[in-house]
């Protein structure tokens, strides 16, 4: 990621090396913007102003934002930048979270969570 990208976010949680995060699913949402980006599902200008409404929000309905919950607001910005650009609908959204719900109770403690170990996709499949 070019550091001209970066800036355009001045809020990012970030140290010397870069972007930090809490948590592997903090990672895994910066990927796929990144990864969406780069395909031209949006500019980076859209993006940034779509997260800057979502915080802007968060912030108005709470009245603060301590910043732990930002990569929240990056998820929820990168949902509706999806939905918007029709890559997705809100239905797809909503049966995929659904179907990760079930994979991830399925799955043993300590293994990877794959979407193959949602129950109900191995029902309608087989």
């Amino acid at each position: 990621m070019t550091s001209a990208l970066l800036n355009a976010l001045p809020a990012i949680p970030r140290n010397e090396n870069g972007p930090i995060f809490h948590e592997p699913w903090e990672a895994q949402a910066f990927a796929m913007v990144v990864a969406l980006h780069a395909k031209g599902l949006f500019t980076w200008t859209e993006w940034a102003e779509t997260l800057s409404t979502e915080i802007k929000a968060a912030e108005a309905h709470s009245g603060c934002d301590s910043g732990i919950e930002y990569y929240s607001h990056w998820l929820s910005a990168l949902e509706r930048l999806v939905i918007s650009k029709k890559a997705t609908t809100p239905q797809g959204l909503h049966a995929l979270q659904e179907s990760w719900d079930r994979a991830a109770r399925a799955t043993p403690h300590g293994q990877p969570i794959e979407l193959a170990n949602d129950p109900h996709s191995r029902q309608t499949n087989a």
